[in-house]
């Protein structure tokens, strides 16, 4: 998703940059750049900080670090796929060295956008107090002018409260931040208040079956989709699992009783099985679908492109829904208008290597929809050249989804494998995927799973080959380049 240019009313991140180089050095650019992916030209993108629809437009913000210069940068769209602006929102001053904000959530009430975010305070015991702020922005569109405490402090029998963000239900306000109990296990307060401003009540601990999870439970929401009640939070395991990282964000589904805050629900599912999600923040679009935006990195990782002074950007957008009682995440409609040239080929795939001709590019979207399989696996090779490729693979008997990126050129630092997988609950129908400069993101049958990876290859690695273990398989399969939108 780049950010298209208008000489008059536009700002691009680059130019905003050069405007407060006083304040914030300037940094390298790099040969990374993501095409149709939100990623600054120049220094770290931290993860999203808050998402609205208002008056007509997205917003979209983001903090940004260069240098440990610390900034919080907006963008707008009309369409989540265009983004046109890129403003600054919070002032350098409140990222200080004695004081800290982490992950801003965004809501709109009566009409007034509202921020809510976790601010850390330097004590003289040289340790951290942590409260939680409500800031609105003023009319210059600034924010963090004028705070708001709402939590001062944990309530007894609790520690580390972090990461607010809202709900409404039955007219009511309420917010869930993630907290840890004194024997160190995560799990999620409720809160609740009749303005944003107003005084906040605790209400209590909701009560899930999830009684060992180590650490706070960041990034909490509480939401609900089909009637259900989804809680999505990230517990930080200190042991890794299915071959992912320990960004373990996922969520629960099922009912949560407000007056007891018992919660019954099915079985901590992950969002996403790839090397690189975490942070996930959700919205409503305009029509009132929910809709969900990630950061695309690994929190314990040292990325390629990390010495280049550029590092991290944005998920595409996901639509949530809930089939047959069970989650999935869809490419957001709007990205259809990114399509460009478009190549298909109908036809059988066997053990022997093929490459698609006139297949080949380094920004695209492939949709592959599985006809006929006989095989007992096969797979895409992606990004490739002679000696390098990222690898697609389903193995029929177990319904594994693999995502390998073990030749896919240079690797991240500190990831324990270069293989990960998700099992899914049908036979594999369909793959859909995106391929930028620097990532993949594939959903399998519609969303049923997705795994999500940054990806280094070379600028020439641009081909794509498929072939089976043995047996064959029956493809349709169409290609569209991806571009932005003017």
């Amino acid at each position: 998703m780049t950010q298209a240019s208008n000489q008059h009313h536009d700002v691009s991140i680059e130019s905003t940059i050069q405007d407060n180089k006083s304040s914030v050095p300037h940094t390298s650019f790099s040969p990374y750049q993501q095409k149709f992916h939100i990623q600054p030209q120049s220094g770290d993108l931290k993860g999203p900080s808050g998402i609205v629809f208002n008056k007509g437009d997205y917003e979209i913000t983001y903090q940004w670090l260069a240098e440990q210069a610390v900034a919080l940068y907006q963008m707008t769209s009309e369409n989540l796929v265009d983004f046109k602006t890129a403003n600054e929102v919070m002032t350098h001053k409140h990222f200080q060295k004695d004081i800290r904000v982490s992950r801003e959530h965004a809501f709109v009430f009566n009409k007034t956008i509202y921020y809510m975010y976790t601010r850390y305070s330097k004590t003289e015991a040289d340790t951290y107090l942590n409260q939680q702020v409500i800031s609105k922005k003023d009319e210059d569109g600034q924010l963090g002018v004028k705070e708001h405490v709402f939590i001062p402090h944990a309530p007894k029998g609790y520690q580390n409260l972090e990461h607010p963000s809202t709900l409404i239900r039955d007219d009511k306000l309420y917010v869930v931040i993630g907290a840890q109990r004194e024997d160190l296990t995560g799990c999620v307060l409720l809160y609740q208040a009749e303005h944003p401003e107003a005084k906040w009540t605790f209400l209590g601990e909701i009560k899930t079956e999830l009684k060992t999870m180590e650490s706070t439970w960041q990034y909490p929401e509480l939401f609900q989709l089909s009637g259900k009640d989804i809680l999505l939070f990230l517990p930080k395991m200190h042991q890794q699992s299915e071959m992912t990282n320990v960004n373990q964000s996922g969520y629960i589904i099922g009912h949560l009783d407000f007056d007891t805050l018992q919660f019954q629900h099915e079985p901590f599912q992950l969002l996403d099985h790839g090397f690189d999600f975490d942070a996930p923040q959700t919205f409503v679009d305009e029509v009132g679908r929910r809709v969900m935006i990630a950061s695309m990195n690994h929190s314990d990782v040292v990325y390629p492109t990390d010495h280049q002074g550029s590092a991290n950007c944005l998920t595409l957008p996901r639509t949530l829904m809930l089939e047959e009682g069970k989650l999935k995440q869809k490419p957001y409609m709007n990205l259809r208008k990114l399509r460009g040239e478009k190549e298909t080929a109908l036809g059988y795939a066997n053990k022997f290597v093929k490459q698609l001709h006139p297949y080949d590019g380094t920004q695209y979207e492939l949709v592959v929809d599985i006809l006929e399989n006989e095989a007992q696996a096969f797979e895409f090779q992606l990004r490739a050249t002679r000696d390098e490729y990222v690898v697609v693979r389903y193995q029929s008997k177990t319904k594994e989804v693999i995502l390998d990126r073990f030749d896919s050129g240079k690797l991240p630092v500190g990831c324990a494998s270069t293989k990960t997988l998700a099992v899914l609950p049908s036979d594999l129908y369909q793959l859909r995927i995106f391929v930028d400069t620097t990532s993949i993101e594939v959903f399998c049958n519609e969303g049923e799973r997705v795994l999500t990876s940054r990806i280094f290859p070379t600028q020439d690695g641009n081909k794509i080959r498929v072939s089976t273990d043995s047996g064959q398989v029956y493809l349709n399969i169409a290609k569209y380049d991806l571009s932005s939108v003017d």
